[in-house]
């Protein structure tokens, strides 16, 4: 093992030995290399006269860039656009990220979580989660109606083990039953469970109650007590997008944070959906334990850790992505512009609310709950979900997911308000066609 990783590991487990424990064999491994980045740093500080140590082209004085290339930049230098980022993220974006969390989520006030590591998007900060806490074997324990691309980097890519359980009851509402169920069932025979939650949900678009985002809370800090390491992580891909008073207003993150030191929690997120810039990749990863007097030790720790392993991956993310959503942040309507776009996604949702449970399609469809982020699903009563998906793009010019036997996934973000209605009046006309 290299020695500063096992440095790292040291001031984990005089902090958290639990937090030692859920490391997987490559989290216990990885570490931020000195070597030419620490050089570089030092030189950066310190060499005022010549630094040639920068893996970058420069020349009087600047940085080396094409014309073709900057006039397509407004506003922002080549030296904060064209150059590295570090591989942490820049600390400026990192200090506003976290400084923001505060603001999104009140519960978090008085607890101290870790500076957030710039990924490139949310899921590259899931491949990097898995990275550090995930070995052959582990089990991760998700709903049954999850998002996809879960297999290919949890199960395909690690080689863990997914374990699910029903999403919703029969009434509609989060099936916690189910979810206790299979918790405390892993829990009993393994020393190690990892729990994803996702809220906004994909695909489903459906928000935990506050009552039900408690009782997770208190699910998950019952078997931590009873003696088995839980790594809670949250998937805030669609975080702020909420369109009902009663769910819960912010991250699982808050009610899980520094709950219990054998209860882990993770907080994924980024500006792709919450600042509208999906294109830009700028995703987060932040950790939350409880307090103690090596704290400020096991996060230091952590996000090196971390970063280790965004180094070892992708180097860094884009330095002018990360710039962009820094500049925005810093904008004085920064947040009002936010609030409006998510205006105007809310008003889509409760369309679609009204519009898909018109009685005249009950004999076709029941709809799944929905209340937030960009999606809702409908389940088929009689019809297949891909014939009529392929049916309807083939003769209608539609484009839907298709989500097994029966259901469909909506993705009302992307509708216009004045086409929400023709919508579900072509997928009833789908469905009549096939059963013609």
């Amino acid at each position: 093992m290299n020695e500063i990783a096992r440095q790292l590991n040291d001031e984990i487990e005089q902090g958290n030995g639990h937090v030692m424990d859920m490391l997987s064999q490559v989290g216990k491994n990885l570490f931020f290399p000195k070597g030419i980045l620490s050089q570089s740093a030092e030189a950066k500080l310190k060499a005022h006269r010549i630094n040639a140590t920068i893996g970058i082209a420069k020349e009087e004085g600047g940085i080396m860039c094409l014309p073709s290339v900057m006039e397509s930049i407004e506003g922002i230098a080549p030296e904060n656009s064209l150059t590295y980022a570090p591989s942490f993220g820049i600390p400026a974006l990192r200090e506003a990220w976290k400084e923001a969390m505060y603001v999104k989520n009140p519960l978090l006030a008085g607890q101290e979580v870790s500076l957030p590591v710039v990924t490139c998007g949310i899921t590259h900060a899931i491949s990097v989660v898995a990275d550090l806490w995930i070995d052959p074997g582990d089990v991760v324990i998700v709903p049954n109606m999850m998002w996809g691309n879960y297999t290919m980097i949890l199960s395909v890519r690690k080689g863990a083990t997914i374990s699910k359980y029903a999403l919703f009851t029969e009434e509609g509402g989060f099936n916690l039953e189910a979810f206790e169920a299979q918790v405390k069932a892993e829990a009993a025979t393994r020393d190690k469970i990892v729990v994803l939650l996702n809220f906004p949900q994909n695909p489903t678009g459906y928000t935990v109650t506050q009552t039900e985002a408690a009782k997770i809370a208190d699910i998950l800090e019952a078997v931590a007590e009873d003696g088995t390491n839980v790594i809670a992580v949250t998937d805030d891909a669609y975080f702020g997008l909420f369109y009902e008073a009663e769910i819960l207003q912010e991250s699982l993150f808050s009610l899980l944070s520094g709950r219990h030191e054998r209860l882990l929690a993770i907080k994924m997120d980024g500006a792709t959906k919450e600042d509208y810039v999906w294109g830009l990749r700028v995703g987060f990863v932040t950790y939350g334990i409880p307090a103690s007097d090596h704290q400020a030790a096991i996060y230091g720790a952590l996000e090196k850790k971390t970063a280790g392993s965004v180094r070892g991956s992708i180097s860094n993310a884009s330095h002018l992505s990360q710039s962009i959503v820094l500049k925005s942040m810093q904008e004085p309507g920064y947040w009002e512009a936010k609030a409006q776009k998510g205006q105007t996604l809310k008003a889509r949702a409760n369309k679609v609310a009204e519009v898909v449970k018109d009685p005249k399609y009950a004999d076709a469809w029941s709809v799944y709950p929905f209340n937030s982020g960009y999606f809702m699903c409908i389940c088929l009563k009689n019809t297949d979900a891909e014939t009529l998906r392929l049916h309807l793009l083939d003769h209608y010019g539609v484009g839907l997911i298709s989500l097994g036997a029966t259901d469909l996934r909506i993705a009302f973000s992307c509708i216009e308000l004045g086409d929400v209605q023709e919508l579900f009046d072509i997928i009833y006309q789908g469905v009549q066609d096939l059963a013609g």
